[in-house]
């Protein structure tokens, strides 16, 4: 668990201070190929695992959502035509290139004046309270340094009756799933971003926060310590994938 003066950056023990530096080196290196990489290094997997994130957000026309962490911008897409023209999105992200690869791709797709773009550190969300009717976080929370300001700052950031949507890798639990998962982290997939992204390290960096971040009853646990309530996980893939939701009453 981190604590105020060191966290963990993959398998490295690094100061908390240098941490956003190091994350945001490797999306900077990553951001063109992020969804190529995605789509390869889950078989295009990705897709459904979103589908069902989206589907517990509970989002109503006329409703206010958040995309944090939002990258390329794929469960604001998503959720658009779920809050239609009198609702609104936003996408948020640290990471400038990523907020610009996001915002590149939705206004090749069509997509104008419905979305807003705020970069923003998830820990500090400068946003009103009781904003929003749903916050979701797809892939980022496990890069976040002090996980638990950013779970505060979502709730804050909730109306009354929002829901959180945690979408993140976890930890496998299907019987015998564990050794080829960790076969596939860490000598396929750096191989797969060597050759596509030609960056091995941000791949390797991947699969080692991937096992640093907490399992499914220990986020669910900090999620209830948050003040979220009616918490509740649903593994997909045996585990690789958890998406967890909370609510604020």
């Amino acid at each position: 668990m981190e604590n105020s003066e060191t966290t963990h950056f993959g398998y490295q023990t690094v100061p908390a201070s240098e941490k956003v530096r190091k994350v945001a080196g490797v999306f900077d290196s990553v951001a063109d190929k992020y969804d190529v990489m995605n789509d390869l290094m889950s078989l295009g997997v990705h897709r459904l695992w979103k589908r069902f994130a989206i589907s517990l957000t509970g989002l109503r026309p006329g409703d206010q959502a958040l995309d944090l962490a939002g990258g390329t911008g794929d469960l604001t897409s998503r959720m658009l035509p779920l809050v239609g023209p009198k609702g609104g999105v936003v996408l948020s992200d640290i990471n400038a290139n990523m907020l610009g690869e996001g915002r590149r791709r939705l206004v090749d797709d069509g997509v104008i004046g419905t979305v807003r773009y705020v970069q923003a550190d998830a820990e500090q969300l400068p946003f009103p309270d009781n904003t929003f009717h749903c916050i979701t976080i797809g892939f980022g929370l496990r890069n976040v340094t002090r996980k638990e300001r950013a779970l505060a700052a979502m709730y804050r950031a909730l109306k009354p009756g929002g829901r959180v949507i945690i979408l993140e890798f976890s930890h496998p639990v299907a019987p015998g799933l564990k050794p080829a998962y960790d076969l596939y982290s860490f000598a396929i997939l750096p191989a797969l971003g060597q050759l596509v992204a030609n960056d091995a390290a941000s791949y390797r960096y991947l699969a080692e926060s991937i096992r640093m971040h907490p399992d499914q009853e220990t986020l669910l646990q900090m999620m209830e310590a948050a003040g979220f309530e009616r918490c509740q996980y649903f593994n997909l893939s045996g585990g690789i994938v958890a998406v967890h939701r909370g609510y604020k009453f």
